[in-house]
C-alpha cells in the first residue's frame, strides 16, 4: 500500500511497449543479418542469435504482458523515453560482444550507446578488420538515434497516440519548443520521418555516384544524416580524398543541422519559411563567420597548402563540429591552437533545435545571447519592461529561465563529468575534453584519445560515466535527471 500511494507508474504498460519496442529492434536487425549472408561473414550467427534473443524478449513483454490499464501519463512518458534508449543499446550491444569482436560489456555498451545518441565516439582502435554487418549495424544505430526511437515507434504504432504520446514526443525530441506538423503526433511523427528517410536516400544515391561503393555510400548516408559520423574506413572521409565526397557530405551535414519540422514546410512548399526563421539565419551566420576565421587561422599557420585548405576543409570541419558530426578533415589541430578554441565554441553551441545535432543549440544560445541584452539594458532602465522575441514571437517568463537552467546544468555536467574522469587517472585535458565531448554527443577525444580518435583507453567506470552523459546529453538533460529525483517516483 505504500509504494501505491507513493508511486502510480504504470509499469506493466510500460513493459509492453518496451516489448514492441525491441521487436522493432529486431527487425532493424534484419539489415546487418542479410548484409553478412551477402557477404559470407561470421558476423552472421552473432546478428542470427541477437536479433533471436531480442525479438523472443520483445514479444513476451508485448503479448504476454496484460496491463490493467493502458493509458500512460507524463511521469510514464519521460520514464519510457529514457529506458528504451538504455534498453535499445543493452540488446544493441549483443553483436558487439559474440561476434568477431569480442568486446567486452562495458565497450560494447559505450560503442552502442553512442551509436543510438549518435555521438560517434568509439573503442575500437582499428576498423578497417569489422565485417560489412558490424560496420552497417554501427551506421543504422546511428540513423535510428537520429531522429529518435521513440519518434520512429510513434510513426508505425498509433496505439502510443492515445497513451502518452505527447510526452514522450516532448521527451525525445530535442529544443525548446516541439513544432506539431499535424493534429496528431503521429502525422507530426511521419513527417519527420518521412523528410530523413527521403534525404537519406538521396544522400546515398549521390554518394554512389562518387568513388564509393553502393555499401559505403549508404552506411555514409546512415551517418551523415543522423549527424553520427561513423565511418567504414580508418581514415574516415579522407580515405577517399575527393571533394566531390567531402562538398556532398558538407551540404546533407548541414541539412541535419536543419529543424525537421522547418524542411517538412520547406518540402511542402513553404520555401520562404527557411529565411524567416530567425534561428536559421544564425545558423548561417555562424557557419561564415567561424569560415572567415578559420580560413585566416589556416593562412596565419601556414597551412593553406592548396586551394582546398582555404575552402571546403575549413567549411566540412565547422559544419562537421557544429553538427556534432564529428568527422575531421585530417589532422587539423595544425591549424592552431586558435582553431582549436574556436571548434570548443562550436561543440558548445550546437547546431538547430529540432534537428540531429547535438550540443546546447544556436535557439537557446540566441535565446540566451537576447536575455543578457535584456538584463544590460535594465540594469541602466529599471523600470523598463523588455522581453525575449525570436520569429516575432515572446518567450514567455518561465521558458527563459528554464533555458538559463538547461545551460548551467549543461556546464555543471561537464564539470563534474571531468572530475570523475580524472579521479579515475585520466589526464585533466583529457577528462574535461572527452566529458564535453560526449555530453554533446560530438565524440571528438582529446589528447590521448586525439582528435577523432579512440575512447579504448578510458577505464571500464568512465566508459559508464561518458555512456550516461551522452544519453543525457542526447535527451537534453532533464528527461534523465528527472528520473533521479525523489518528487519524480512520488504520487
Amino acid at each position: 500500500m505504500m509504494f501505491q500511494r507513493k508511486s502510480q507508474i504504470n509499469f506493466l504498460a510500460l513493459a509492453r511497449v518496451i516489448g514492441l519496442l525491441l521487436i522493432i529492434e529486431a527487425i532493424f536487425m534484419l539489415i546487418p543479418l542479410i548484409t553478412c549472408v551477402v557477404y559470407g561473414e561470421n558476423d552472421l550467427n552473432a546478428f542470427a542469435i541477437a536479433m533471436g534473443i531480442t525479438l523472443v524478449v520483445g514479444a513476451i513483454l508485448a503479448f504476454a504482458v496484460k496491463p490493467s490499464r493502458p493509458d500512460m501519463g507524463k511521469r510514464e512518458g519521460f520514464l519510457l523515453t529514457a529506458l528504451t534508449w538504455v534498453v535499445f543499446s543493452g540488446f544493441g550491444m549483443i553483436p558487439f560482444m559474440i561476434g568477431d569482436s569480442q568486446m567486452s560489456v562495458s565497450d560494447a555498451f559505450f560503442e552502442t550507446m553512442s551509436g543510438f545518441t549518435t555521438t560517434g565516439a568509439t573503442v575500437m582502435t582499428s576498423i578497417d578488420h569489422l565485417s560489412n554487418g558490424i560496420l552497417i549495424w554501427r551506421s543504422l544505430m546511428q540513423w535510428i538515434g537520429g531522429m529518435g526511437i521513440i519518434l520512429f515507434t510513434l510513426a508505425v504504432v498509433p496505439m502510443l497516440n492515445h497513451s502518452g504520446g505527447m510526452q514522450m514526443f516532448n521527451a525525445e525530441v530535442t529544443g525548446i519548443t516541439r513544432d506539431k506538423l499535424r493534429p496528431r503526433i503521429g502525422q507530426t511523427a511521419k513527417g519527420l520521418w518521412l523528410v530523413y528517410v527521403v534525404l537519406t536516400i538521396v544522400l546515398s544515391g549521390l554518394l554512389w555516384l562518387g568513388p564509393m561503393n553502393f555499401f559505403e555510400s549508404v552506411c555514409h548516408a546512415f551517418s551523415t544524416m543522423s549527424t553520427g559520423g561513423f565511418s567504414t574506413r580508418n581514415e574516415s572521409i579522407g580515405a577517399w580524398d575527393s571533394v566531390y565526397v567531402k562538398s556532398v557530405i558538407t551540404l546533407f551535414m548541414f541539412l541535419g543541422g536543419v529543424n525537421f519540422a522547418l524542411l517538412f514546410k520547406v518540402a511542402t512548399g513553404h520555401v520562404k519559411e527557411l529565411w524567416k526563421s530567425e534561428v536559421f539565419r544564425t545558423y548561417v551566420y555562424i557557419v561564415l563567420f567561424m569560415f572567415g576565421l578559420f580560413v585566416i587561422a589556416i593562412v596565419v599557420n601556414n597551412q593553406a597548402h592548396d586551394w582546398e585548405a582555404v575552402t571546403i576543409d575549413p567549411l566540412f570541419q565547422i559544419v562537421s563540429t557544429l553538427t556534432s558530426t564529428g568527422l575531421t578533415v585530417g589532422n587539423f589541430e595544425n591549424w592552431g591552437s586558435f582553431v582549436v578554441a574556436l571548434t570548443f565554441v562550436l561543440m558548445f553551441f550546437g547546431a538547430s533545435a529540432g534537428s540531429t545535432s547535438g550540443g546546447a543549440k544556436i535557439d537557446r544560445m540566441l535565446f540566451f545571447a537576447k536575455n543578457i541584452k535584456n538584463e544590460i539594458y535594465r540594469s541602466l532602465n529599471p523600470n523598463a519592461i523588455c522581453s525575449v522575441r525570436v520569429n516575432g514571437k515572446v518567450l514567455s517568463a518561465e521558458l527563459v529561465s528554464k533555458i538559463i537552467a538547461f545551460l548551467c546544468i549543461y556546464v555543471l555536467l561537464i564539470v563534474v563529468g571531468g572530475i570523475i574522469l580524472t579521479a579515475i587517472g585520466i589526464p585533466l585535458v583529457d577528462a574535461f575534453f572527452s566529458a564535453f565531448s560526449c555530453i554533446g554527443n560530438t565524440g571528438l577525444g582529446a589528447g590521448v584519445t586525439g582528435y577523432g580518435g579512440s575512447y579504448d583507453i578510458i577505464p571500464d567506470m568512465g566508459k559508464w560515466v561518458l555512456s550516461l552523459l551522452m544519453l543525457m546529453g542526447r535527451l537534453e538533460l532533464f528527461t534523465v535527471i528527472l528520473l533521479f529525483t525523489r518528487t519524480f517516483w512520488r504520487k
